[in-house]
């Protein structure tokens, strides 16, 4: 066996050819190892917390419906309860916080005093809260993400001074470690202290997390559990429904991501492994055209008394050294890429626990991806470099391997290539319809030049409805009074963004009596503007206006798909609404109300680009609720007024700002922003297996042409002309092409069945798809041959 220092520098000889194997190897394992980063650090990885098995989150339950548990449930659960070790519970919201400055909306949680000893979060600087600080007159304290801290000065003195929350002192006691709360959406937390309003009228829905103790499995916590739910059920005297509780590993509920993300994940692993397989079938190809064109040189070797063995593990020894010289480029390349995934990737993309950096899980799995590579293009080169006889090849003057079986097996590989390049481009080109489809659907409503926003701090949360009303009235009228105004409203929620889903029965129908029967519907309060401010076109009847007020009849406009759901034909005018139900924190009576229908609107897509599912519209001035949003339509850019808009708002109410201000056009491309990222990626990947698969075609015809020099001039002696020299060598290459898009066909289906649930308007077997990357891998084909085709018709006979 030949020393590692010999074999590169056999390898070095041909430098050119030495670079290429190296950067095509890297590609394949550094785009494996940067997609599985993700795939990792979402799917597989812990929960980056002491002792990750212990946490769970705790919910309740109502006949297999998980509910958000109250205080009440709460405050029942951590005295009952003997499961944990601590039992915690957080309500997110926003604040206004100032330093010096003016006051800035931040994100932030109210957390119960031991939320981060349950979770064993560590500080960079200060404390956690203490046992009685979430107690009445010891809650005015915070605890600053590190992030949060860098951006107020970083200064380490800020730890025991005041910072102003909502208009009142708050004295910072601890900033978190950089890291895994810099990446989450709430930025700051103070203690959570329950009113007697929040224990009253169970308004307050909490995310509650707890620890295991060491002797608790999570089977065994459930078991302990229902047995408190029992129990409070015998001590319920309420007419409420009766509460089950829900145990779930914690790892569940934070690393949530949606079914279809979960998804385009494992199909991009599966796409990066495509273009893992199609570099090893170049680096075999390319290993086994340089191992025949040298077989002279191993022919020697042979004579002079080298074993088929000592020939197969030089070869061998080759392809590992390049192997592991490629993976250990593919490492620093794979981090390059993984750093331009993350900076490419849409916000809250990922779960904010998820940290997607190079671990050993990961390096494992590049040694294992290099390994098998190594294999991959390694045993067969050297295989067949091992049966050469030094004999014929001696009498021949060339190598023995280079017959009909040499050459067979280098256009099965570049076959194998072209298949798996269509496959890949196939899953481009549904992602990339797929994109276009999203890009041209009918939202229902028009995105330019509007403005969203909401209101920070705003003093009447809790204020009686006419006061609300009062309240919104006055900044709508010092809104519409700016200077390029079109329109101005409020409402619960945008476009785009999914409403509230309320059960509710159409008066006079009696198909569904149990409550957890009842149809569902998208709910949302608007004032008249909506529908100049977004451009919703009205289909019949009318829109609702200023005299729908809370003297008046209770009116609801309705969608086309809500008339097509529920009514079934009907006209809709003459229906009317019933609901017990109303939005989360509107203050509507409990008793059931009924809503008349006066108008229907067209569709507008509501959760996503994907859904517009059936929705009502009710008066706001019927039914305020508190915290809305404020749309703005203008007659030029809108963010160019954000800041006469906010002087508006401060000549209302001083102690508002205006907070979260974004154009419709910027939410929409969020909503778009994960398919556009899915797209650019399977795009990025198919052009990388385009370029392979035509390198793999140029290749072989290249060294076919320079073994067949002696043949073609011969031909051309005998009077061949050059066009037919050419057209017999590019029909060599078309011939594998067709035959590697056959066999690619199925691959493709394949590729498209797995991604079928993320494409939007196209089935997984698109004919425009399949002709469009059919006909450029051809192109590539054709190119790839047309250079050696030429060069070998330049041959002086």
């Amino acid at each position: 066996m030949q020393s590692p220092g010999y074999t590169w520098r056999v390898l070095w000889k041909n430098p050119a050819v030495t670079t290429i194997l190296l950067l095509t190897i890297a590609l394949g394992v550094g785009a494996n190892t940067a997609i599985f980063t993700v795939v990792n650090a979402t799917q597989l990885a812990p929960l980056p917390f002491p002792q990750p098995d212990q946490l769970v989150s705790v919910w309740t339950s109502v006949k297999s419906q998980r509910g958000y548990p109250l205080p009440r449930d709460f405050i029942e659960w951590r005295a009952q309860s003997r499961a944990f070790q601590e039992l915690s519970a957080f309500v997110g919201g926003t604040f206004d916080v100032a330093n010096l400055d003016e006051p800035e909306n931040v994100f932030g949680m109210r957390v119960t005093s031991n939320y981060y000893r349950t979770l064993g979060s560590s500080f960079f600087l200060g404390r956690d809260f203490l046992p009685d600080e979430d107690h009445e007159g010891r809650n005015h304290v915070v605890v600053l993400a590190h992030k949060l801290w860098e951006h107020f000065g970083g200064d380490p003195k800020l730890v025991g001074q005041t910072l102003r929350v909502n208009g009142e002192p708050y004295t910072v006691v601890g900033v978190l470690q950089p890291g895994i709360a810099d990446r989450d959406i709430f930025q700051m937390a103070v203690p959570l202290v329950f009113t007697p309003e929040e224990l009253r009228q169970d308004e307050l829905s909490l995310v509650v997390a707890g620890r295991l103790r060491p002797d608790f499995t999570v089977n065994q916590a459930q078991e302990s559990m229902d047995a408190v739910a029992a129990h409070l059920a015998l001590n319920d005297h309420d007419n409420t429904p009766v509460k089950g509780i829900s145990i779930r590993p914690l790892k569940d509920v934070m690393a949530s991501m949606s079914s279809d993300m979960k998804q385009a994940l494992w199909l991009l692993l599966g796409a990066v492994g495509l273009v893992l397989l199609i570099a090893c079938a170049n680096v075999a190809n390319l290993l086994l055209a340089r191992g025949l064109a040298g077989q002279k040189d191993i022919a020697v070797r042979c004579a002079l008394g080298a074993t088929r063995r000592a020939i197969f593990v030089q070869m061998f020894t080759e392809s590992v050294l390049l192997a592991g010289a490629g993976g250990l480029l593919g490492i620093g390349l794979g981090y390059t890429m993984l750093r331009a995934l993350l900076a490419s990737m849409p916000r809250f993309t990922l779960p904010w626990e998820a940290d997607p950096q190079l671990s050993l899980p990961v390096l494992l799995f590049t040694l294992g991806v290099t390994i098998l590579a190594g294999l991959i293009f390694g045993c067969i080169p050297a295989w067949y470099a091992s049966r050469t006889d030094p004999g014929d090849a001696l009498r021949s003057g060339r190598g023995a391997g280079t017959g009909v079986w040499s050459h067979r097996l280098q256009r099965m590989l570049v076959i194998g290539e072209l298949s798996l390049a269509l496959a890949l481009l196939s899953g481009m080109g549904l992602a990339l319809h797929s994109f276009i489809n999203l890009m041209r659907v009918d939202t229902g409503f028009r995105a330019d030049h509007v403005l969203t926003f909401h209101l920070s701090n705003s003093r009447p949360q809790s204020s009686p409805p006419e006061k609300l009303v009062a309240y919104y009235r006055q900044f709508l009228s010092s809104i519409q009074s700016v200077p390029g105004v079109s329109s101005a409203s409020v409402q619960t929620g945008t476009p785009l963004f999914p409403a509230h889903m309320t059960p509710f029965t159409v008066v006079g129908d009696s198909s569904a009596s149990e409550p957890s029967t009842l149809p569902k519907t998208g709910l949302r309060t608007i004032t008249p503007e909506y529908f100049k401010t977004f451009g919703v076109r009205l289909l019949q009847g009318r829109t609702l206006n200023e005299q729908d007020g809370a003297s008046g009849v209770k009116v609801a406009v309705v969608n086309e798909e809500f008339v097509h759901t529920f009514l079934h034909g009907t006209n809709p005018l003459l229906h009317q609404i019933s609901i017990k139900q109303s939005q989360s924190g509107e203050t509507s009576p409990a008793t059931p109300t009924q809503w008349q229908i006066v108008g229907v609107y067209h569709n507008v897509r509501s959760g996503s680009m994907r859904e517009h599912p059936p929705e009502m519209l009710t008066s706001f001035w019927q039914s305020p609720t508190p915290d809305p949003v404020i749309a703005v339509r203008t007659a030029q850019d809108p963010d160019a007024m954000i800041r006469s808009i906010a002087v508006a708002i401060h000549s209302v109410d001083p102690t508002v700002t205006l907070a979260r201000p974004r154009t419709m056009e910027q939410i929409r491309a969020q909503v778009l922003g994960y398919d556009r990222f899915t797209m650019i990626l399977f795009v990025s990947f198919g052009v990388v297996a385009l370029l392979l698969a035509a390198l793999g075609v140029y290749g072989v015809m290249s060294f076919s042409v320079q073994e067949r020099t002696r043949e073609i001039a011969v031909r051309m002696a005998l009077g061949a002309n050059r066009a037919r020299v050419i057209a017999k060598i590019v029909e060599e290459g078309i011939w594998m092409a067709c035959v590697g898009l056959g066999f690619g066909l199925l691959g493709a289906w394949i590729v498209g069945r797995g991604m079928r649930s993320t494409l939007f308007g196209i089935g997984a077997i698109d004919l425009g798809v399949l002709g469009t990357v059919a006909f450029l891998l051809m192109l590539a084909a054709l190119l790839a041959c047309l250079i050696p085709a030429r060069r070998a018709a330049s041959v002086d006979p």
